[in-house]
């Protein structure tokens, strides 16, 4: 049953985002304050460009502490770069063995190149419950 179901019917089509030049600490202000662990990257015309992590932001306050540098920086300097994407019709199986395999915790959505949503481990989560048995019982 959860076969047919695809990534376009559980995903967060309006996800956080940042732009490259966003600066880091805002973009942590939005990590606290929408309460989520990390967000794609896009340029203005919405093509994906990274993903920044709350493990980003760590990596590079750590740095600029350890070389005793002002925090601070621009989110395109401390982003992951190597994406790893799904398209709107992969089944939400093939996002879960992602998840598990690779501990990825979220994937960006894209059609043509340009971010359209963010399916999370949550989401699969939520797809999981909806067709479950325990919950119809």
């Amino acid at each position: 049953m959860l076969r047919s179901v695809k990534v376009s019917d559980y995903m967060n089509s309006e996800p956080v985002t940042f732009h490259p030049e966003t600066a880091l600490f805002e973009a942590i202000e939005y990590f606290q304050r929408f309460r989520v662990s990390g967000a794609p990257v896009v340029d203005h015309s919405g093509q994906l460009v990274g993903l920044l992590s709350e493990a980003d932001c760590l990596r590079a306050i750590l740095e600029d502490t350890y070389y005793e540098v002002e925090h601070g920086g621009k989110v395109g300097d401390v982003m992951t770069t190597d994406v790893q994407s799904v398209r709107l019709d992969t089944d939400i199986i093939e996002v879960a063995k992602i998840f598990i395999h690779q501990g990825r915790r979220r994937l960006p959505v894209v059609a043509d190149g340009l971010l359209v949503g963010l399916i999370s481990r949550n989401d699969i989560l939520r797809a999981i419950y909806d067709f479950s048995d325990t919950r119809k019982a």
